[in-house]
């Protein structure tokens, strides 16, 4: 039996989270999920997932803060990460790709289906 791809979903929104959650199950992904940013990073270091779902804007921690340290950590410093988020400001994406996101998805331009088809395209890609 093959591993299944496990993507670590950030959202502090629970309807989102859950409506990715299930979209990527459909999709035959395992599903981690938190609902804040000290809880991802938490999440991020104990499940090592293949490929990471990330918000900016949330309690605790924000998709920002979250990316920088992911990228800090030996174990998580090559895992891809899709900011997923409400800002669609050119410098929020810019400082979004600067810490090492793979892409930048304004929630409202994409739907579920969308974002499972970005992140087989980035997982695709060589590392």
């Amino acid at each position: 039996m093959t591993k299944k791809t496990k993507i670590l979903i950030v959202e502090d929104e629970r309807m989102l989270a859950d409506m990715y959650g299930t979209k990527f199950t459909m999709d035959g992904f395992e599903i981690v999920k938190a609902y804040d940013g000290a809880e991802g990073l938490e999440k991020a270091r104990a499940e090592l997932p293949d490929f990471i779902l990330l918000d900016i804007i949330m309690p605790k921690l924000d998709g920002f803060s979250v990316l920088k340290e992911l990228r800090s950590d030996p174990k998580l410093k090559n895992t891809p990460v899709l900011m997923l988020t409400n800002l669609g400001q050119d410098d929020d994406i810019k400082k979004g790709k600067e810490l090492g996101a793979e892409d930048y998805f304004v929630k409202s331009n994409h739907t579920p289906a969308d974002v499972v088809v970005k992140v087989r395209e980035l997982l695709a890609k060589p590392r």
